[in-house]
């Protein structure tokens, strides 16, 4: 199935309809003659807007679901781990989701996310939409599942852009607009037809993402397991060993120091400048990285980094306690993303998010980087705080670290390379078929819903 299935060329195994008109709108070119097309509005009796209420009280407390409860993938609401809000009896009656309606989100959205996704609700608990959210309940002759997929399709295909408005930063849909654009609608059993089909062939899809994603997680597990083994147990397993003394590291290689990481290498933290005096912030050239940054280093496969997203001042830097560190030095994110890591290739400075390390002549910074990237479990074991997670530094200031000699650290630096590179490739060639595998999906949604293929037989 997933050869079949890669891109839009799977969708050749599926007949077209027997007899096609123009239906006069651009986004649906010819549909099955025997389709109506008319507004999306007919699809539903309005939108009603959500309520965001108080805080819980204990007493009329209800899941409030958010645009993050939205499942993109699924189509559906992930209500798991909903919000409770205090919603007053009287706004709740006229609120309360039923299965089979729709919610739509009306504010929000991003530079690389447009407003207006819509998903299916179809359960059974006391539940309201927020105040970003609205409700569309969907009206007699129409199968929900069946608007969800056209939803879909029309949002993939940027419908909704003239609809929206701008403001603060903010997108907002403006959904007479949207719904009073036109499609094309089969009767309602060809609509139950095609959702069913569209049910099935999705989750099968989804049932083979899965499994790739988790072949991917299994492969990154491998790769971390690689480094920890390499910097802690070294290349020659007949190597005699001694105690470590240090709980994570465990025993090492008998001609291997164990050291406090701060004898080897001098520990600065970050800082940012104050952004009450302007003057700190003027002929910023001196990369400063932050948190905005750590996108770069979240997969572990890149060593150095370059390129930040914003810059500083000399003055900035002569007022703060941030400083200028040298080219080499090892960064490591120790607030919010934790345990992120990365070689400084050229002189930076960073935010106080980092604790930054400046090797000494006992260790490479590709070992030292090596190193970090292979203390997970001790970063999991020293991080505080639940939402805002964080390794203070006095904590950090005693991290331990194996200390080879230079010439064995060059020769595990070179085997990690060496073998991290070949588990990448890997993940990379899953990550295309994962792609793919998504991107005949949205195809295949799409040319259901808009009558390019007949999948009547398909759904029997």
């Amino acid at each position: 199935m997933s050869g079949a299935m890669e891109g839009t060329e799977g969708l050749r195994r599926f007949q077209p309809y027997p007899e096609y008109k123009d239906s006069g709108v651009n986004w649906l070119a010819e549909v099955p003659s025997h389709w109506t097309v008319e507004r999306m509005k007919r699809t539903t009796p309005g939108c009603q807007n959500g309520v965001w209420g108080d805080e819980p009280d204990g007493e009329h407390d209800l899941a409030c679901l958010r645009v993050a409860d939205f499942d993109r993938t699924s189509l559906r609401v992930r209500v798991d781990e909903p919000t409770l809000r205090s919603i007053e009896p009287r706004a709740a009656l006229s609120r309360m989701l039923k299965p089979g309606e729709l919610l739509i989100e009306k504010s929000g959205g991003g530079e690389k996310q447009l407003v207006g996704a819509v998903v299916l609700f179809d359960h059974e608990i006391p539940a309201v939409c927020s105040n970003f959210v609205a409700r569309m309940p969907v009206s007699p002759g129409y199968d929900p599942r069946f608007v969800c997929y056209l939803h879909a399709t029309a949002y993939g295909v940027r419908l909704n852009l003239r609809s929206i408005k701008q403001s603060t930063g903010i997108q907002n849909l403006d959904s007479e607009a949207y719904l009073n654009e036109l499609a094309a609608i089969p009767a309602l059993s060809e609509q139950r037809a095609i959702a069913e089909f569209l049910d099935r062939e999705t989750g099968k899809i989804d049932g083979l993402v899965a499994k790739k994603e988790r072949l991917i997680e299994l492969l990154q597990e491998k790769r971390t397991a690689l480094i920890t083994h390499a910097v802690t147990k070294g290349l020659d397993p007949t190597a005699p060993t001694k105690a470590s003394g240090i709980d994570w590291l465990g025993d090492i290689p008998a001609h291997w120091e164990a050291m406090r990481t701060k004898f080897v290498a001098r520990l600065e933290s970050g800082h940012t400048p104050s952004r009450q005096h302007p003057e700190y912030w003027v002929e910023c050239r001196i990369p400063w990285f932050g948190l905005a940054d750590v996108w770069q280093i979240r997969d572990g496969r890149r060593e150095y980094v370059l390129e930040t997203a914003e810059n500083v001042s000399e003055l900035g830097l002569a007022n703060s306690s941030a400083r200028l560190l040298p080219k080499g030095t090892v960064i490591l994110s120790r607030t919010a993303s934790v345990g992120f890591s990365a070689i400084m290739a050229t002189d930076m400075a960073t935010t106080q998010d980092f604790a930054n390390w400046v090797p000494g002549a006992k260790i490479r910074s590709e070992f030292l980087l090596y190193v970090f990237r292979g203390m997970g479990n001790e970063f999991r074991r020293l991080v505080m705080g639940s939402t805002h997670k964080t390794i203070y530094m006095p904590d950090i200031g005693g991290f331990s670290t194996p200390v080879p000699p230079i010439a064995e650290q060059k020769n595990i630096i070179q085997y990690i390379r060496d073998e991290a590179e070949q588990i990448d490739a890997l993940v990379g060639r899953v990550g295309e078929v994962i792609e793919h595998l998504r991107e005949f999906r949205t195809s295949l949604i799409s040319a259901a819903v808009t009558g390019k293929i007949d999948v009547r037989d398909e759904a029997a």
